[in-house]
Order: structure tokens, then sequence, then C-alpha cells
């Protein structure tokens, strides 16, 4: 039986986003992953569908994992204190994988305040996103934030078919 591993971080702030990339590279080969990170990127990545603050960030690590949050930390807590609170989130793997949906969700966040069909219309005919959105039961005017992880996998399945 093979041993534990694990990722363990207080994650710099100014490189998070890099950072998190190569935790979802890992998530096939860890049991966990316990990271503390700035507020505003863990409410980030905890948000559901419909929140404003749900980005691919959301789509892909929670496909990728089970996302706990174990606690928030105020700056108070650190010397010298940051200008910010921190959270600490506990990942889990789920042990599935994007199956080429990912790129399909980053073109779809890619200017997150317009419409799924003009962010996608850059990678597919703009015809082809608005009929399957249709086909799906959803609105040509649908925002991508408004999607459920589901329904980004219908929607990517349908479109690289």
């Amino acid at each position: 039986m093979a041993e534990p591993r694990g990722i363990f971080s207080n994650m710099p702030y100014n490189i998070t986003g890099p950072l998190l990339d190569k935790v979802c590279e890992q998530a096939g080969v860890i049991d966990r992953s316990i990271l503390m990170m700035q507020r505003e990127v863990g409410e980030k990545i905890l948000a559901k569908a419909g929140d404003r603050n749900r980005g691919a960030l959301s789509v892909v690590i929670q496909r990728l994992f089970t996302v706990t949050r174990v606690c928030l930390v105020p700056p108070g807590a650190f010397w010298p204190p940051p200008k910010v609170d921190s959270v600490v989130l506990d990942l889990r793997p789920r042990g599935l994988t994007g199956d080429g949906v990912f790129d399909v969700v980053r073109l779809g966040f890619r200017s997150p305040r317009k419409t799924l069909v003009n962010n996608l219309s850059s990678g597919f005919e703009k015809g082809l996103v608005g009929g399957v959105l249709l086909e799906m039961g959803l609105s040509e005017t649908v925002r991508p934030h408004e999607l459920t992880e589901e329904a980004w996998f219908e929607l990517a399945g349908r479109l690289t078919q």
C-alpha cells in the first residue's frame, strides 16, 4: 500500500493561481490538500452556480476536489499582519478528470460578465453555441457563472463531439 500523500501550504498570495494549477495537476496522486490562501480566492473556489464569484477556477477545482472550508484566519493571527483575511480549505480528490472540458470552461469564463455565447464564439461557431444552449434548456443570454458543473460538462461534450 502506498504512503499517504498530501500538499499542505500557506500559499503566498501573489502566486496562489499558479500554485493552485499545480495542485490540480496532482489531483490523481495525492490524498488531500490543506491550503491557506487569501479569503477572496477561497470564496471564488467555493462559489456555486449562480454566484457572481464563480469562475473557471471554481468549476475546475470543484470538479477535481471536494472542497471544505476549515476556518477563517484573521490578519491578527500573523506577524506582521497582512491587510487581508485568509481562509483554510481542505481539498480531497474526487477521482474525476476534466475529460477535455477545462479548455471550454476557461474559454467560457474569458470575460465573465459577457454572455456564454459571446465568450465561446471565439472558439466555436456562434450559432452552434446558441443552438446547443437552447437544446439544453438554457437561454442564449446565460452567463458563465450561472452554469452548474453538470451543465458545463454537457455543454463541452456537445460542442466538442
